[in-house]
């Protein structure tokens, strides 16, 4: 019941400040779209933070020290590369052409089909992405939680999905930047306090535990003496750069945000510091599964099967502690609604924006935000019959198809003049270009010993590109 009610109580404070900022013209199309162009991007960076990590990565990352150490902190250091590059190549874009959806610089360049074409492909990739991350939430708290009660699953779903179409419905953009500032605060600091309780059950002191992470055989970062591993360097750094590119710089939900901000100078700043940001962030969880696995050396305790049962193993069940139980479920709530949040209001701003091009049909709008929730939530319950690896691999995996066509497409409008294409064949590229690079992937792994990774997304984007240089006329 404790956990029940720091729930609750959560819940409460999300709606109330939703209720605070949307009043009067806090509910505007204007408010919700852009912020009214009024977010301080410290706020926006600091959000940003708990919107890119998500629920995944609170449970994913730590367990990955068990498959590949801490190897994915050389994705992180791609990352770098990627943000800078979203900052200073594609944000001046953006705010020179004023654009509410981003999507609107492919109809500039390439025309209305690759327009809809865009932004069918970000539809589909955040609706299926976002899934996989909100799923996480979903599945633990009513494993470890409301199962006890007899709540069904499919109940769990719906009631999570109706708090955020609750807390979002009227402010949008501009609730979000608070909302998501609070959430990404209560996540980082639940990290921390579980770091802290982890050493103390081993007997290690603060600094103690950071010596003993960096001694441990978990440690291993840099992978350079095997370059057809997926966690070789290059791969993964460059890798890292371009999954930032997409999932950030292309994508309507990260970018809603960030053209929020009060002009460019502002947005570049919010850009960089939240990118910078991510390799510390990322060296604490996977930091924490290393101690995890110290613990269970200790107890004698088995590894779990699964790498991304390894920190719930610990904390959910509730072996450290009543605390540790409560931190790791308000963190798990927080990290996921402040990813899942987002992802609707970039969604229905993609759909009324650039599918019915009605931005100033309010009641369209609402309808429009209603019906996302509610598919939103069908696509959860269907994502616990995907297996993958892992979650990270999960999102990255759906990235490296769903984003390809997105990549290709931006970079074919970037670096050519205004092209004509034949219309009816832009939707055709966009969808063969991931189907003939998995069939490349299958074919290049029989045939060899190299097996594509997260580099397959550019891959994907190549395909695209070279679809659409054919298709021109």
């Amino acid at each position: 019941m404790v956990i029940v009610s720091t729930l609750i109580v959560y819940a409460v404070v999300l709606l109330s400040i939703s209720y605070i900022i949307s009043r009067g013209k806090g509910s505007d199309n204007d408010s919700f779209y852009r912020g009214a162009r009024r977010s301080p991007w410290p706020l926006v960076a600091f959000g940003m933070i708990g919107a890119s990590i998500s629920g995944v990565s609170l449970v994913g990352v730590p367990g990955m020290v068990l498959t590949s150490q801490m190897t994915y902190l050389q994705t992180c250091l791609g990352f770098i590369l990627g943000y800078a590059a979203v900052a200073f190549v594609l944000l001046p874009i953006y705010y020179r052409l004023g654009v509410t959806s981003i999507y609107t610089v492919l109809g500039e360049r390439l025309g209305r089909s690759a327009y809809l074409s865009g932004s069918w492909a970000f539809i589909i990739s955040k609706l299926t992405g976002a899934a996989v991350r909100f799923f996480v939430v979903c599945l633990l708290l009513h494993r470890f939680v409301l199962a006890a009660y007899g709540v069904p699953f499919w109940l769990t779903v719906i009631t999570l999905v109706a708090m955020i179409w609750l807390y979002t419905r009227r402010g949008g953009i501009r609730t979000l930047v608070m909302t998501d500032s609070l959430q990404t605060a209560i996540m980082l600091a639940c990290v921390v306090m579980i770091f802290v309780i982890v050493g103390r059950q081993l007997d290690l002191s603060l600094g103690e535990a950071v010596e003993a992470v960096v001694a441990s055989d978990y440690s291993r970062v840099f992978v350079t003496d095997d370059w057809q591993s997926r966690h070789a360097f290059w791969k993964s750094f460059i890798s890292g750069a371009f999954i930032v590119v997409v999932m950030t710089g292309l994508d309507q939900d990260m970018m809603q945000k960030n053209l929020s901000c009060r002009n460019l100078r502002a947005a570049q700043w919010d850009m960089c510091s939240y990118g910078l940001a991510f390799v510390p962030v990322n060296a604490l969880f996977l930091g924490l599964g290393v101690l995890l696995t110290m613990l269970c050396a200790q107890e004698g305790r088995a590894l779990p099967t699964v790498a991304d049962e390894l920190l719930p193993m610990f904390a959910a069940t509730g072996d450290l502690g009543m605390v540790v139980l409560v931190l790791f479920s308000v963190s798990l709530v927080a990290s996921s609604f402040s990813s899942a949040d987002s992802a609707l209001t970039s969604l229905t701003t993609c759909y009324c924006v650039d599918i019915c091009r009605d931005a100033d049909n309010g009641k369209l709008r609402r309808r429009v935000h209603l019906a996302f929730c509610a598919l939103f939530a069908g696509i959860i319950l269907l994502v616990d019959a995907v297996p993958f690896e892992g979650l990270i691999d999960a999102i990255y995996t759906l990235c490296s198809y769903t984003y390809g066509p997105l990549l290709g497409l931006f970079a074919f409008a970037l670096s050519t003049r205004r092209v004509d294409l034949r219309s009816w064949a832009v939707p055709c590229v966009c969808i063969l270009s991931p189907i003939l690079s998995g069939l490349l992937a299958l074919l290049v792994h029989s045939t060899t010993d190299y097996r594509f990774g997260y580099e397959l997304l550019l891959v994907n984007g190549a395909l695209t590109y070279i679809g659409l240089w054919i298709i021109r006329k």
